[in-house]
């Protein structure tokens, strides 16, 4: 016979579930249609200016869909995840080569999709640890499952982060290149996209050789992928 403390912490985490599972949802069905001015990356980064004595302006700006450069969609598909329109939110190729390659003795490399991405950057924290990347796998199946694949490029090209305080593609294409989100030109569009992987670290407008050999690699992956009529796909 169980005890009545056995049941009663039973019945507390049920509940904590069911409130975590209806509050996630509510979230994610709010955030399908309203503008995202705001995300979880970015509190964290003004968290860790105010933790070091710093200041920290986060620039950003919502630009609907129409107004994002079609470049830069294209782009970031090319560079980060070129099954976007096909998969449910995650790569399994990607990720079994990544713990193969890790396997065999190479650093781990990241495999997350666009999908992946954006869940995290909205809803989570930056970090490798078990516990976010099983919320970030939640928030993945919801984001898919209840928004368009417009949307969640949308909502990426809205809050990923291209440089300290800059988030979203209008501060980016300002802070880079004193042009509107929607002005970008393949050049422009493919030096952003490379240096998504560190944007802290790298360049937009001052980019390293190795910023600019991915830069034309992104542009060579995008003229394979049929150019910007592969939006239609999404």
């Amino acid at each position: 016979m169980s005890h009545p403390w056995s049941r009663r912490l039973l019945r507390y985490l049920l509940l904590g579930i069911a409130a975590f599972v209806l509050a996630s949802l509510a979230l994610v069905m709010f955030f399908r249609v309203v503008p995202v001015f705001g995300s979880m990356v970015m509190v964290e980064r003004k968290v860790e200016a105010w933790i070091d004595g710093e200041s920290l302006d986060i620039r950003q700006a919502w630009m609907p869909w129409e107004r994002l450069s079609d470049n830069a969609k294209l782009a970031v598909i090319a560079a980060e995840d070129q099954k976007f329109p096909d998969h449910n939110g995650f790569d399994f190729g990607q990720l079994r080569q990544a713990i193969a390659a890790w396997q065999s003795g190479d650093s781990l490399r990241g495999a997350s999709t666009i999908s992946q991405q954006t869940a995290k950057n909205l809803f989570l924290w930056t970090g490798r640890d078990w516990l976010r990347k099983g919320l970030e796998a939640w928030f993945t199946v919801l984001i898919e499952t209840l928004w368009t694949k417009q949307r969640i490029l949308e909502v990426y090209l809205n809050i990923v982060e291209w440089d300290s305080g800059v988030f979203g593609l209008e501060a980016a294409a300002q802070h880079y290149f004193g042009v509107s989100a929607d002005q970008l030109s393949i050049a422009q569009a493919s030096r952003l996209a490379a240096i998504l992987p560190a944007p802290r670290e790298r360049s937009a407008a001052r980019p390293s050789s190795a910023t600019l050999q991915r830069s034309q690699w992104i542009q060579r992956q995008m003229r394979q992928l049929g150019g910007t009529a592969y939006l239609e796909r999404l």
